[in-house]
């Protein structure tokens, strides 16, 4: 442990360096709306210990508990609560040396792949505002990419080191690709969900955005700890069980070289909306990996095209559920009923709540889950959803060499021709516009266009697996474009690595 006066030191040159990245970002950060509730150096979340994470800046997305920062969800429902506890990643980074700079922007309850479902407004992508400021290209407004856009916008603009965000069905993989940072979706149940405000909880987990890999591993380590107050928290044993396989195929792959490690490309990753320049950048990452000593081999995901309409309907039937407890009653805004209203239905009692506490699109979700659980619809919709969900995960499991841990002992066996990771571009294009109508966006395919953005991130979520996006270069307009790499479960630094390799070739 650092003495007083050393700890004081420490503090004052940190926040020194922390006054200076802010300075350096000022002309960017009001038009980024990237921070909705910031604690400055000398806020109450700054450091004062000494830990592994001495000296790194970390924003805190809107949906995580934070007990001396306001929670809001980025909805009207929750506009004025602040939680009784922190979460038990927001503990474990500030307890181990991080200073949070604030509260990160986000989509409503994480609804949204664009961050414009914002009771805050929507994140504007800082990559076009940084080009800007030379004066010789005009401002331009794209989004950052949700629902964890804040997260990665405060990364991206020089706001903090690194940013908690929650991946639900690409929600930090999407937001990193469109910003040109990294971001990690962990294997689910790796990272403690306690003090998360739930959205779908088989989906969700937290994540970690970074400026670079080794600053996100750093976060990573420190949050990936089993947590007794999560139910759905992988027991130490399973977690040790991966690590060690995890461990062993490491060093059989060797050092810096890649020999050894077998890459798998999915042909169904490469549908027709992906555009050309996406096309192009991957496959140069593909070569490069390649020189360094990789085998690239194809393999195949056939349920893949199934999986965006299985998310859809489970994401939303588990948020119809996890939602419901906000009537006004028990949590969250409370509109009285107008008078002469019939107070002896209960419908009657909550529902002006819900209408003018709910979003459109938190709204638009709540009646498609409803309708998948209603007993019309639940073999059609979420049962069926649920098998292809099944299907989904014996694809991967398929695909890797190394069966999971969490499949028993009956599947231990390796498949010697499987591959190690699943690398595919981590969005169908760059940074797309704002929209002009952000309530809603506007009518017809604008707002299923919203919808297809997780195409090609829904089935690492729909299976569980860790997932890590990394910047691989720019498309013909000039923003960043990013791809992904897939492990098996509970193989994250396996993925890590690997996307350190992907980085070092876009140096």
């Amino acid at each position: 442990m650092l003495s007083r006066t050393g700890s004081q030191c420490y503090r004052r040159s940190s926040f020194a360096r922390i006054l200076r990245r802010r300075a350096s970002s000022q002309a960017v950060h009001p038009q980024t709306n990237a921070i909705v509730f910031p604690s400055g150096p000398d806020g109450p979340y700054a450091s004062s210990s000494a830990g592994p994470l001495s000296g790194v800046t970390i924003a805190v997305k809107d949906n995580i508990c934070t007990k001396l920062l306001p929670t809001t969800c980025s909805s009207h429902m929750l506009e004025n609560f602040t939680s009784p506890f922190d979460a038990t990643v927001v503990s474990l980074i500030s307890g181990n040396g991080a200073t949070i700079v604030g509260k990160a922007n986000c989509d409503e309850f994480g609804m949204g792949s664009l961050n414009v479902h914002s009771v805050h407004g929507p994140v504007v992508n800082p990559f076009g505002l940084k080009s800007s400021l030379d004066g010789n290209h005009p401002a331009e407004r794209r989004s950052a990419g949700g629902s964890s856009g804040g997260s990665a916008a405060a990364v991206a603009a020089g706001l903090c080191d690194a940013a908690l965000g929650t991946d639900t069905g690409g929600s930090v993989r999407l937001p990193a690709s469109y910003c040109g940072v990294v971001g990690l979706k962990p294997s689910y149940g790796i990272v403690s969900r306690w003090g998360v405000v739930s959205f779908a909880d088989s989906l969700d987990c937290v994540g970690v955005l970074g400026k670079d890999v080794s600053t996100v591993r750093r976060v990573h380590n420190v949050i990936a700890t089993y947590d007794t107050k999560d139910p759905t928290a992988a027991p130490p044993r399973v977690r040790s069980k991966a690590a060690h396989a995890c461990a062993n195929r490491l060093q059989e792959i060797g050092g810096s070289q890649l020999t050894g490690l077998r890459i798998g490309i999915p042909q169904e990753y490469f549908p027709a909306e992906l555009q050309p320049a996406v096309i192009g950048s991957t496959r140069r990452v593909i070569e490069q990996l390649r020189a360094r000593g990789a085998t690239i081999v194809p393999v195949s995901l056939p349920s893949t095209p199934y999986a965006l309409s299985a998310y859809y309907v489970i994401s939303s039937a588990e948020a119809s559920s996890n939602l419901a407890r906000y009537d006004g009653i028990e949590y969250g805004l409370r509109v009285e009923p107008p008078p002469g209203a019939n107070l002896t239905k209960t419908a009657n009692v909550y529902a002006h709540s819900r209408s003018r506490g709910f979003g459109t699109e938190v709204k638009r979700r709540i009646l498609l889950g409803t309708y998948a659980l209603s007993a019309d619809a639940f073999e059609n919709y979420f049962l069926q959803a649920q098998r292809v969900r099944n299907l989904i995960k014996a694809d991967f499991s398929r695909a890797f060499g190394v069966s999971s841990v969490l499949d028993g002992p009956e599947c231990s066996a390796d498949q010697r021709d499987g591959v190690d990771v699943i690398l595919h571009p981590s969005a169908i294009q760059t940074a797309p516009s704002l929209p002009h109508s952000i309530d809603g966006m506007t009518p017809g395919s604008a707002s299923l266009d919203a919808y297809v953005q997780d195409v090609l991130t829904v089935p690492a979520s729909l299976a569980g697996l860790p997932a890590l996006s990394v910047p691989a270069g720019k498309g013909a307009d000039g923003w960043p474009i990013g791809v992904s790499v897939v492990g098996q479960w509970g193989f994250d630094e396996m993925v890590l690595r690997v996307g350190e390799a992907v980085q070092d070739c876009q140096a």
